[in-house]
């Protein structure tokens, strides 16, 4: 499989250049890309595996609808994760991770007085790659990517809509409770936390996609 398709092809659907229910022909992606259809058809078929999209007998590859139901059980899956995640970056966390959530930090500050969701996403990658790092497990990490890569279309479709500045209060909130608990070497606390800023991503979410207030147990 040619990475480099991979993450482009895949980075077009996260980010809704190629939208739910959008159809992908295999001849016209292979054209543009200068490939032939082999290459193509294994990048395909990684993003149907990935649930990202689905494979039509006679038909193409379809970009997967969001479906909130779908989104609903994955994000409450995620809540597990999140929690083994949490407490492992807090009992193994180095001074090297704690000045890197610093940084981050920083960098999510000057975002309260410029609306830029594309920062913002990337300020929330910026810190799960190094709550990742400090598990020291990439089985864990690995699961824990492929639960937020189904759910962020999601978070995307919705980021634009609503209070910009509440956005990135909760993100800041996030990251300061998680670098207390790191700091604190405190496993069930930092668990705690990344669990409950999950449910919190998941209520503002689903008041602005659905219109109504959170009533979701997750």
């Amino acid at each position: 499989m040619n990475p480099d398709i991979y993450r482009e092809i895949k980075r077009r659907i996260l980010f809704l250049e190629y939208a739910p229910g959008q159809i992908l022909n295999e001849n016209v992606l292979a054209g543009e890309f200068g490939v032939s259809r082999t290459p193509m058809r294994e990048v395909l078929y990684r993003l149907s595996w990935e649930q990202l999209a689905r494979v039509i007998p006679r038909t193409g590859t379809m970009v997967t609808q969001i479906e909130f139901q779908t989104m609903m059980h994955t994000y409450q899956t995620r809540l597990g994760i999140e929690g083994e995640v949490g407490r492992l970056c807090a009992e193994l966390a180095t001074d090297d991770h704690l000045e890197a959530i610093r940084t981050i930090r920083g960098a999510c500050v000057v975002l309260a007085d410029r609306k830029d969701p594309d920062a913002l996403v990337e300020i929330d990658r910026r810190l799960r790659r190094v709550v990742h790092d400090a598990t020291g497990n990439p089985i864990l990490q690995s699961v824990s990517d492929h639960l937020y890569t189904l759910t962020f279309r999601l978070w995307y479709v919705t980021l634009d809509k609503g209070d910009w500045q509440q956005e990135v209060r909760e993100m800041l909130e996030e990251i300061d409770a998680t670098l207390a608990g790191m700091q604190a070497g405190d496993g069930m606390e930092t668990a705690r936390v990344r669990r409950e800023s999950l449910v919190r991503h998941f209520d503002r979410i689903r008041a602005k996609y659905l219109g109504v207030p959170s009533k979701v147990k997750l």
